[in-house]
């Protein structure tokens, strides 16, 4: 018999398999390779004081960036629409209504290689209210939009939480 028969050969044919199927295995195990931006979420409230004509206020959102690529990734921008999901009490809009807040406010601009951030973006908002505290817990409950553009993509996300916006 010689010591590298076709016996020699099926074994080192599965063994190769095997190996192939653990390595496929062990790489969808650690995850994804591609960058991602996920989770966004949104400040709770903003109470709108009494008397308040177009006030402007700041509304807070984030987001984690994972970019496990070997390449920096660069945020161009970042636009914003709020969409009235509920409301409570006297609310002036309907649900469905959105705000678009356009182009707005983030950081960072790089996303290093191999690293993972929070994305910190900043929407301008305003709100009116009536002269006198409202009476009644008036709010309006609203998801907020982001459209993520870089150099990796696009990535469209909706915030997981609300944010509401009530009546003082």
């Amino acid at each position: 018999m010689q010591p590298w028969g076709p016996h020699c050969i099926r074994m080192i044919t599965a063994v190769r398999r095997l190996t192939g199927i653990a390595c496929f295995l062990l790489l969808a195990a650690c995850g994804s390779s591609a960058f991602s931006i996920a989770s966004p979420s949104v400040d709770a409230s903003y109470t709108c004081p009494p008397g308040a004509t177009n006030a402007p206020y700041e509304l807070h959102a984030t987001a984690d960036v994972d970019n496990p690529t070997s390449q920096t990734v660069d945020v161009r921008s970042v636009s914003a629409v709020m969409v009235l999901a509920a409301v409570q009490g006297a609310w002036q809009q309907k649900v469905g209504s959105e705000y678009d807040a356009g182009q707005v406010q983030f950081s960072p601009k790089t996303i290093g290689a191999n690293s993972k951030a929070k994305l910190q973006v900043t929407i301008r908002s305003a709100c009116t209210n009536g002269p006198k505290p409202a009476a009644t817990a008036d709010s309006g409950d609203y998801t907020v939009k982001l459209t993520v553009t870089t150099s990796a993509g696009t990535f469209n996300l909706t915030s997981t939480n609300k944010h509401r916006i009530q009546a003082g």
